[in-house]
């Protein structure tokens, strides 16, 4: 077993080491690991061109691009697409988040031919059929009626116009009613224009294929598209509505919070840091401050949590939970006493130590499968990274110092203002 073969099974003493960065005869860059471990190959790719590229009246335009690239595509309708890639147990899926256009192949490495056949198909030649058109649009409806009265869906989205009004990032991601109604080809036309294209094209691969072989596939498979995607551009914007409290009505016996405020660009001196302060706040796991304070001791809600979140125009704070409407205010209250508290005073020695060891100890959690080391790779190359970073991540946690997070508290949280969106009957604001 070489080393190039161990990084989905024992981590390796570096795991950059495992990374080929390579360029194929057709000039597209991408990252590979071999692993012949297991007879499997995962690519994953990602690309600029997600739902900011969407328009107000077809808001869930991507989204539904998204969901139609696999049904149909060249001489195969949709039945027939789908029957190739179960005939060879093949996973080919899309997606799309705020800023990026992705998808992931999976496969048998003896099947690896026809996956990239298809996968070439898919991106270059999708049919774009007026009946899956239809289908999808009916099920983006229904899911989008069920979320009228779903209080996590109401307030992300109130909280989400409320921070970026006028911006494409305060449109709802899967679009409203009304869009989702009015989308037409011309408009999933225009997304796939903006978002398949060689530009921005970040992809990695995982598996039991070479360099040479995996250069060719990925030429045969994105050497077509377009040299330079036809995007709009998208303004900057920071989280505004700072102070306020919006309330979305719902006759529901509880009360969603979700609450917010500026973050950190990933590639600032201070992200990590910021990351480690964040996961003392609210960071998912028992010893978090949030989960203390607000389940733990006073029982106030289920769970709670809060998170770093970067985007390719903004950067936010952000936080949610739920808890019952006559003690909303007070849930709120004490959310905000420990944000202050933290930015006032920073966590003590033993809090960053147990957040330091929690956040190195999980890292090779990402890396357990072929498919989440492709889903890694491509992210760190979305976000700017090189692969040494798969090195450099855990030791720049655990040079987080006492004063790097006491100071870092004090830049996200020292002005003490959150937007703050509230879903249901709350008392008290």
């Amino acid at each position: 077993m070489t080393t190039r073969t161990r990084i989905a099974a024992i981590p390796p003493v570096s795991r950059a080491d495992t990374v080929q960065r390579l360029t194929t005869p057709g000039g597209i860059a991408f990252w590979l690991v071999e692993d012949y471990a297991v007879p499997l190959v995962s690519l994953e790719f990602g690309a600029v061109g997600g739902t900011a590229q969407d328009r107000p009246a077809t808001a869930g335009a991507a989204s539904m691009l998204s969901y139609l690239l696999d049904e149909g595509a060249g001489p195969y309708d949709s039945a027939a697409f789908q029957e190739a890639l179960e005939e060879d147990a093949i996973e080919l899926s899309f997606s799309v988040d705020r800023d990026h256009f992705s998808g992931r192949l999976r496969t048998l490495a003896k099947n690896i031919d026809r996956a990239f056949d298809l996968l070439r198909l898919a991106i270059n030649a999708p049919r774009l059929d007026a009946q899956p058109i239809e289908r999808v649009r009916g099920q983006m409806l229904a899911g989008l009626k069920r979320e009228t009265n779903d209080p996590d869906s109401r307030v992300a989205k109130a909280w989400r116009e409320a921070a970026f009004a006028g911006h494409p990032y305060g449109l709802p991601p899967r679009g409203d009613v009304a869009s989702v109604s009015a989308i037409a080809l011309d408009d999933l036309q225009r997304i796939r224009a903006a978002a398949l294209s060689r530009d921005t094209l970040k992809i990695a691969v995982v598996g039991a294929i070479d360099s040479a072989r995996a250069s060719a596939l990925i030429d045969a498979a994105f050497g077509a598209l377009p040299a330079n995607g036809a995007r709009a551009d998208v303004p900057n914007i920071a989280v505004g509505g700072l102070g306020r409290r919006v309330i979305v009505d719902l006759d529901l016996p509880q009360s969603t919070i979700r609450f917010g405020a500026p973050g950190l660009a990933r590639l600032d001196a201070d992200y990590v840091p910021g990351f480690v302060v964040n996961h003392i706040l609210g960071g998912g796991v028992f010893s978090a401050r949030l989960f203390k304070e607000v389940r733990e001791k006073r029982g106030l809600a289920y769970s709670v949590h809060s998170s770093l979140s970067t985007h390719e125009h903004t950067n936010m704070f952000v936080g949610s939970t739920s808890t019952k409407n006559e003690r909303a205010k007070e849930s709120l209250d004490v959310i905000e006493e420990q944000i202050a508290d933290l930015a006032r005073l920073g966590p003590t020695a033993e809090e960053l130590d147990k957040a330091k060891k929690y956040l190195t100890g999980s890292y090779a959690l990402r890396f357990d499968t072929s498919n989440k080391i492709a889903a890694q790779l491509v992210h760190l190359q979305l976000e700017g990274y090189d692969a040494s970073y798969l090195d450099e991540r855990n030791r720049r946690i655990e040079a987080v110092t006492l004063e790097d997070a006491q100071r870092v508290a004090r830049r996200l949280w020292g002005e003490g203002k959150l937007l703050v969106a509230v879903a249901g009957r709350p008392q008290g604001f």
